[in-house]
């Protein structure tokens, strides 16, 4: 017989870390009793079992009773799934008159199955929105002429409201009804046949686990979450892969080491470890077929990680480079980013490619020759030299091979005169007619340098440019001739208004 000399507190340490992992992966498929409500439920699980986050799928209201699946912890991450699960609910509907036989109810809720419009009873704590529901099935189970009472069975979607399909039987009927009694069966993958348990075990089984440190009761009452996803199509995943994976990462198919048959894209599937443990919800992108073939791409994309990250060791980082570049952030050479320092060595420094340096350098050179299009050097040449004439080159020169730097130069060059243009109006006249003759000039120039295909097109804009800009000189003589003429017509009328007013005064 063994014997421990040291304190019994570290015995009682051991056993809590080896066992409360279990319990922070656990399910429960709890018996909810009357008149307290779920979340009222739940938050005794949470305080009886010492445990961070509970959640349940499926709300039952205070007065039903039946299956509610409480996830703990790391399981809470599934609660979303099994809340849009279907249900299953054993229903006592009570009629309000006396009917012929309970043919009539077998045949009211044969009619009421399929797609049916409900709208949230006045009880509940939703907004009172119209909304569709699916019925699956209904079948009766037994019927009370005496008392009016009828008991049936109904698989349906999640979200149907059972006391409102209570008064749609009894205005089907002619009689009238409302719901008696109701208990939940099934709720998604759970139901009360599989381990269900009431809250005077859950009790019982954390009791004896603090007293006598036997977990038997408390692993009978928690199950694994895997139990929640034994209808989902699995994918087992290498050991080397489930760490990428809890980090978010595609689940490539280098990581793969079974599948199950008649997977299809865009369905749902569960990651698994080689030891059985849930890794991930996650959403196939390949075919089954396409995977036994393929020998590269993404199998399928994380929906829900489940599993804590780190519980499996890091498998990437390990190569040669990576070792070195860990090995000289630790020794300060380069920074803790893994960029360079002053410290850095010279092989190092010439083999690193900073990308954030490179992409800030090619955003410079593209925005180089935009600066230095933007000072026109011919439109400084032609202001210097307005008094001499201009003579427009013969057509032997010839094009330069990089045709495209002088083409935008001369556009923007084109653009810049014609505000200057627009400026020098007011103040000069005489300095518009030598801005135009640079400007014919210029264009002179882009059509000696453009393509032969282009000729036609520079000719029409320097054309229309030329009209408009006789149509604004032909515009501003008019309205200054206009405005001499109403001067001279003033002045003629001012006279004959003053002889007015002297007769007018002299009577």
């Amino acid at each position: 017989m063994l014997k421990y000399h040291g304190s019994p507190y570290l015995i009682l340490i051991v056993i809590n870390i080896e066992f409360y992992p279990n319990i922070r992966y656990g399910v429960i498929n709890l018996d909810k009793p009357a008149n307290p409500s779920s979340h009222e439920v739940v938050a005794w699980v949470r305080r009886i079992l010492r445990v961070e986050k509970t959640g349940h799928s499926g709300t039952l209201d205070p007065k039903v009773t039946g299956c509610l699946i409480v996830c703990i912890d790391r399981a809470t991450r599934l609660v979303k799934s099994q809340q849009s699960a279907g249900k299953e609910y054993v229903c006592v509907v009570r009629l309000h008159k006396s009917i012929e036989s309970g043919l009539k109810l077998v045949k009211a809720l044969e009619t009421l199955t399929g797609a049916l419009f409900q709208r949230p009873p006045l009880i509940s704590a939703v907004k009172r929105q119209l909304r569709i529901r699916t019925i699956h099935e209904a079948k009766l189970i037994e019927y009370d002429d005496d008392h009016h009472l009828g008991a049936f069975w109904v698989s349906c979607e999640a979200g149907t409201y059972i006391r409102t399909l209570c008064v749609h039987l009894g205005l089907l009927l002619g009689v009238g009804g409302h719901m008696q009694e109701l208990r939940r069966v099934r709720s998604g993958a759970m139901s009360e046949n599989d381990n269900m348990v009431t809250m005077h075990d859950v009790l019982d089984a954390q009791w004896t686990y603090d007293n006598t440190r036997d977990d038997s009761y408390l692993r009978r009452v928690i199950l694994p979450l895997e139990t929640l996803l034994t209808s989902y199509k699995r994918l087992v995943a290498k050991d080397s892969a489930v760490n990428a994976i809890c980090y978010g990462a595609k689940f490539m198919i280098p990581g793969l080491l079974r599948y199950e048959s008649n997977i299809e894209v865009n369905e749902e599937v569960v990651i698994m470890t080689t030891k059985g443990e849930a890794i991930a919800l996650a959403i196939a992108m390949m075919t089954t077929a396409v995977m036994a073939t393929c020998d590269h791409g993404v199998v399928a994309k994380v929906k829900r990680v489940i599993m804590e990250r780190d519980t499996y060791p890091k498998r990437w980082g390990l190569g040669p480079k990576a070792k070195q570049k860990k090995n000289l952030v630790k020794l300060g050479k380069l920074d803790k980013y893994g960029r360079v320092n002053e410290a850095t060595p010279e092989d190092w420094k010439n083999s690193y490619i900073d990308y954030s340096e490179k992409n800030n350098n090619n955003q410079q050179e593209t925005k180089q020759p935009q600066t230095e299009s933007a000072s026109t050097p011919l439109i400084q040449e032609i202001k210097s030299e307005q008094h001499i004439e201009i003579e427009l080159p013969s057509a032997t020169i010839e094009p330069p091979e990089s045709t495209g730097l002088l083409e935008e130069t001369t556009d923007e060059s084109i653009k810049h005169t014609k505000k200057k243009s627009k400026k020098s109006i007011k103040k000069e006249p005489s300095i518009k007619k030598e801005e135009e003759q640079g400007a014919t000039f210029i264009t002179a120039v882009t059509t000696m340098t453009t393509k032969p295909d282009d000729d036609d097109a520079a000719e029409k804009k320097a054309r229309k440019k030329a009209k408009k800009e006789k149509e604004k000189e032909k515009e501003k003589s008019e309205s200054s001739s206009k405005k001499k003429s109403k001067s001279k017509s003033d002045a003629e009328k001012s006279p004959e208004k003053k002889k007015k007013k002297k007769t007018e005064d002299s009577e």
